[in-house]
């Protein structure tokens, strides 16, 4: 609550925080509070691939979905999921929670206007359901219309993400128009980040076990209810260059009160060696959980797509950050990041488990790729289970035949 606070005392008048002289953040704080990302961009140029047609059938296996057979788009997760300030400049824009441009699920305009997975989805099936329309504002009551099948929520942690899921469940089943049984979902989860963030004000409760515990809590309950169900898990990212995002505003000093944990410690101090250590243990203990058969069956799998889990910071030639990729809080992104992070989660989708790329550094713009000719479908089986059947046909095959010529001769 506290950036909510701070907003309504200090935005349009002078304040002073931790020493620093701030004017309504620098003068800007009379700026369309909308933000003029959108207003300022040109179309981005069109998108099409050889490919662009669904199965002849609706697919009854979750190995043969292609992006034109998926119906139903959601997603679940936290502030960086309901894109909070992510459309505007300045602090003003803080408390806005811009959905409709969200990298996951934000359904504004078309592909050319802005890039988000709903809207790649919609280049290949125009009647997508569930891609956020609007934006929405932090702490207050949203229905469906306004959020569409965008089921984050601002704040969340790993252990609040199964209430969401429950949410999302009850919504497709009442939902008009869809067909909860034979309608193919495609759900993308990124959660965790929030857990590092808290993970010094309770190291029990926001500690690697507690986040594989609620993350298997969570991917269960989806396996055992969702039919026809592709989820990706986003693997989170090394957050400690965020701390090097910095600049003399209201908003960059609001860090310190919704990631103290990461932003407060001291360069080279044991406290935040301790949260690098527990970070990297989130990833490698998400990635131990995700590479086996355990959330794979016929009409369900989950994926975790790695493209987050090396990325660099944007930075400008001279070495420094890039601001203009972050919202006005120094945390979050503004829409290019957005637009970043959809196209590495669409190329993971079509890539197999061993050959997903990984995005190096938000400087260097992703090029997105369209579905293999021989290999349409969204990559969905772990990779050893791939393999095994085949090895086990061809050997009892090749037995069998050396038994029957046996006999016969």
């Amino acid at each position: 609550m506290l950036p909510c606070v701070l907003f309504a005392v200090c935005a349009l008048s002078t304040c002073q925080v931790h020493g620093f002289t701030l004017r309504g953040e620098e003068e800007e704080s009379n700026q369309d509070v909308l933000g003029t990302d959108l207003l300022q961009r040109s179309l981005h140029p069109p998108f099409h691939c050889p490919d662009m047609s669904p199965s002849p059938t609706v697919p009854t296996s979750v190995e043969y979905v292609k992006a034109a057979d998926v119906k139903v788009i959601a997603a679940l997760g936290d502030s960086l999921t309901t894109a909070i300030g992510a459309n505007g400049s300045t602090i003003l824009s803080i408390p806005f929670e811009f959905r409709q441009v969200s990298w996951s699920i934000g359904g504004y305009g078309t592909y050319q206007n802005v890039i988000t997975l709903a809207n790649i989805f919609k280049l290949f099936n125009p009647r997508l359901l569930g891609p956020s329309p609007r934006m929405t504002m932090h702490g207050q009551p949203t229905t469906v219309n306004e959020t569409g099948f965008n089921f984050a929520v601002t704040g969340h942690n790993t252990l609040n993400v199964s209430d969401q899921i429950g949410h999302m469940i009850n919504t497709f089943k009442t939902y008009p128009g869809l067909n909860f049984h034979e309608d193919w979902k495609v759900v993308t989860m990124l959660i965790g980040m929030n857990d590092i963030c808290d993970y010094c004000k309770n190291k029990t409760l926001f500690s690697p076990d507690s986040f594989i515990h609620h993350m298997t809590e969570a991917l269960d309950m989806m396996m055992n209810e969702l039919p026809r169900t592709i989820v990706n898990v986003v693997q989170i990212l090394s957050m400690k260059p965020l701390r090097e995002v910095q600049k003399p505003t209201l908003g960059c000093l609001l860090q310190k009160s919704f990631c103290s944990c990461l932003i407060q410690p001291e360069e080279n101090s044991p406290e935040l060696k301790e949260l690098v250590d527990i970070n990297y243990e989130f990833q490698r203990r998400l990635k131990e959980l995700l590479h086996s058969d355990r959330f794979f069956k016929k009409d369900f799998a989950v994926v975790l797509q790695p493209f987050l889990e090396t990325a660099g910071p944007p930075r400008l030639p001279d070495g420094t950050f890039d601001l203009s990729f972050f919202t006005a809080d120094c945390f979050h992104f503004r829409v290019k990041g957005h637009e970043e992070m959809a196209k590495g989660l669409w190329n993971n989708m079509f890539q197999p488990e061993q050959e997903k790329e990984m995005i190096k550094t938000f400087s260097e713009p992703v090029e997105l790729i369209c579905p293999p000719k021989e290999h349409p479908y969204i990559y969905t089986k772990p990779r050893h289970v791939s393999s095994a059947p085949k090895h086990f046909s061809m050997t009892l095959i090749f037995h069998v035949s050396v038994f029957v010529l046996f006999n016969l001769l």
